[in-house]
């Protein structure tokens, strides 16, 4: 069944009871039930005592390939009845999951004849006590939002980018979702951090001729206070090569725990 607006509201108090494994989804509704972004749909298997909670943007364009569809599931059956009968196996479709849900999906799949590969493993990193974040001197910087028009820039920098897919999640983010940046003496942003439809964190690059500067570290903490002054989790996904933003991140306190990975995966892609 979809879940109605009051229904997604009250779904933010079942699925704390599920954190921090919930966190994807969790993410979803909170920022969906507090600000405009991108319509999405939200399917469980039952309400209000769920199994499977699925969040699914709406795609209306082949290359709306970067809006995920985010699972949180407790029962490995019932999630493999789900998405079996509420997915378009025929189309494009990128999932993130939780990694030991794996082998469900892979199952229907190939029961579906769609060719998958995976497309990221990543860390999950919480920061459990904002107090705790070092000071950080900002003075001297110029500090702001980034804007759309700054979603190109983005879009060229980011791992995933350089496609129209990617400069529509990103608007979506810049027009809808916090953002921090540091900004040079004409106004150009050089450093950014950006909040996913998740609401983690991510997306944080520094352009090479400025870094070693400590933007990092100043955007961070910066965007970690405000997530958390507005009632927000405070964590990010770290891919498993980025050995760089693992270090920077877990300086800062925040923390993994070891046995937990969120993977990506895509079916019938390009």
């Amino acid at each position: 069944m979809e879940l109605n607006k009051e229904q997604m509201r009250a779904a933010e108090t079942e699925l704390r009871k599920y954190l921090p494994q919930s966190l994807k989804v969790y993410g979803v509704l909170m920022l969906k039930n507090r600000v405009t972004s991108d319509p999405l749909s939200v399917i469980v298997d039952k309400w209000p005592d769920f199994r499977v909670f699925i969040c699914r943007p709406h795609c209306e364009k082949e290359s709306d390939f970067f809006k995920d569809i985010l699972i949180f599931a407790t029962d490995e059956t019932i999630l493999e009845e789900t998405i079996r009968k509420s997915s378009d196996w025929t189309r494009p479709l990128c999932f993130g999951f939780n990694q030991r849900h794996m082998d469900t999906i892979k199952a229907v799949a190939s029961e579906k004849a769609a060719p998958g590969r995976q497309l990221a493993v990543c860390h999950k990193m919480i920061l459990e006590d904002v107090s705790k974040l070092p000071s950080v001197d900002s003075s001297g910087l110029s500090l702001s939002s980034m804007d759309e028009s700054h979603t190109s820039l983005v879009n060229q920098t980011w791992q995933f980018g350089q496609n129209d897919g990617a400069l529509r999640m990103i608007q979506n983010m810049v027009k809808n979702f916090p953002s921090c940046c540091v900004l040079d003496a004409e106004g150009k942003p050089v450093a950014w951090i950006l909040v996913y439809n998740t609401c983690a964190m991510g997306m944080l690059h520094t352009l090479p001729e400025h870094r070693g500067r400590g933007y990092a570290k100043v955007l961070i903490c910066t965007m970690a206070k405000r997530l958390h002054s507005e009632g927000y989790p405070v964590y990010c996904f770290i891919d498993d090569d980025n050995g760089i933003s693992y270090r920077i991140f877990t300086k800062l306190g925040f923390t993994e725990d070891p046995s937990y990975r969120d993977t990506w995966f895509e079916f019938n892609g390009p």
